[in-house]
């Protein structure tokens, strides 16, 4: 099937893009509308499309033959400038398919690290996605040239030595072995600042979600801050940090991090896998979904997958419904009666946030226990380091000992006994009622029990699902 786009005959000066794709899966029209998204993004103008309807692309030219040739009249057609496929594709497809075509083939992952690159502002940012690139490059380079390296010792073995490709390689080879060690560098650092911020004793939520479903709007909401926030596939790649207020005067800090997506390279992950670390040493994930997008679950599959692929799967986390003023009332009814504990807000109009702030607050494990402690005049010493490591609340002095009311954490708890400071039974108010919270197993949680929730939801309720959780619709 060939489409051709309505701007084809267009003149404009960004790249024109021809789309392609081979698949039998479902949501192929959808998978193409992202690469859409994503080509426009990374600066080019899409004309035209065509979609081949096979179990397995073919391994040499990706397209089959027929199916080349009718690509190369549209291309001629719509004077496309790139070809850009939906897949991955090895480097033998996509010498073939340029030969073939006379025109340059990009495929997603190029179009995802072209976006990464002019995204990127941090010089940790610009290392990871340089890494990225060369990792993608390296077993695609090509230009054997007029003779084969012959290096080595004997007979049959001396000859003109490294050929430029081999040159080229060595070179990659050595700049991504100095990248790594630059990024492992960084990491330390980032570690570092991690553990700096335990000392603020705060709990950390990570925002996690698919790209462009309104993580930056929504720290913004709730911190006040002014992050980036523009409505276009990973807008943010760097980890931004900011103290979040929640219900009852309870703080966190609140880490937005890159977006995920369908397809995300597997050494786009690695390289990134740092950055990444804000994920998995969050005490709380919160999983924001777009629920106006056409392909809402497919985007939530995909954020389950890349939380474990980078070892987040254990992580306890919390569900939210963003954009519900721009969602379909019937469909948004459908997901909530699907995932009951889920929150809609709107990040964008502010609805629902303080709801979600309670659940968030009602979630978190409980990191601190508050304590009183009487300490003798002899172990006045002992107050200092009380400061130091947690939160004194209160403080008295009477005539033999400091009367002492003090938030502590875990790592605080076991210094204080290390100090020979006797602890009494667990203080600090008691949670009446804990949110449920997904953890471990949670995407099998959600998605293999769904049909069986959609066969026993029955036609949801026009209002009851909305007005418990406080939300309105647009």
């Amino acid at each position: 099937m060939v489409r051709i786009e309505a701007k084809a005959t267009v003149q404009s000066g960004a790249p024109r893009a021809f789309l392609i794709a081979c698949s039998e899966e479902a949501d192929l029209e959808r998978s193409l509308e992202e690469l859409s998204e994503l080509v426009r993004a990374a600066g080019a103008e899409v004309v035209g499309r065509l979609v081949q309807k096979e179990r397995s692309p073919d391994n040499t030219l990706y397209l089959g033959r027929g199916k080349v040739e009718e690509l190369r009249a549209a291309a001629l057609f719509t004077r496309a400038q790139l070809i850009v496929a939906d897949d991955e594709l090895t480097p033998l497809q996509r010498r073939n398919l340029e030969r073939a075509l006379d025109i340059p083939v990009l495929d997603r992952t190029q179009v995802i690290l072209d976006i990464f690159a002019q995204r990127a502002r941090s010089s940790e940012g610009k290392l990871q996605v340089e890494l990225a690139q060369l990792t993608y490059l390296l077993p695609r380079l090509t230009g054997w040239g007029q003779t084969l390296s012959r290096l080595g010792g004997g007979i049959g073995t001396r000859g003109p030595g490294e050929t430029k490709l081999e040159v080229d390689r060595r070179r990659l080879k050595h700049r991504i072995a100095m990248l790594r060690r630059q990024i492992a560098a960084l990491g330390r650092h980032r570690a570092l600042q991690r553990r700096r911020r335990e000392d603020l004793h705060l709990p950390v939520i990570a925002l996690v979600g698919y790209t462009n479903s309104g993580k930056s709007t929504l720290l913004n909401a709730l911190s006040g801050s002014q992050v980036s926030a523009r409505n276009r596939p990973f807008e943010t790649l760097d980890p931004t940090v900011r103290r979040v207020l929640l219900a009852d005067g309870a703080q966190c800090l609140m880490t937005d991090t890159v977006g995920f997506i369908k397809k995300l390279p597997a050494h786009l992950v690695a390289a990134f896998r740092a950055t990444l670390e804000e994920v998995v040493d969050a005490d709380l994930l919160l999983h924001l979904v777009d629920a106006s997008a056409p392909d809402v679950e497919r985007q939530m599959e995909a954020v389950f997958e890349t939380l474990e692929d980078i070892g987040a799967a254990g992580r306890p986390l919390v569900l939210a419904f963003n954009k519900i003023d721009q969602a379909n009332p019937p469909e948004l009814r459908r997901l909530l009666a699907l995932h009951p504990d889920a929150v809609p807000i709107s990040a964008l109009y502010r609805t629902n946030l303080d709801r979600l702030r309670q659940v968030l607050v009602e979630a978190l494990p409980e990191r601190e226990r508050v304590v009183e402690l009487a300490i003798p005049y002899a172990r006045a010493s002992a107050l200092s380091e009380l400061y130091r490591w947690g939160r004194v609340i209160e403080q008295e002095y009477g005539a033999d000992v400091i009367r002492v009311k003090a938030a502590l954490g875990p790592a605080a708890l076991g210094r204080l006994r290390a100090l020979g400071l006797a602890l009494p039974g667990r203080g600090g108010p008691k949670r009446a009622g804990r949110v449920p919270v997904r953890r471990a197993g949670w995407a099998r949680a959600y998605f293999g029990e769904r049909d069986a929730a959609e066969e026993h939801a029955g036609p949801p309720d026009d209002t009851s699902r909305l007005e418990r959780n406080g939300a309105h619709e647009a």
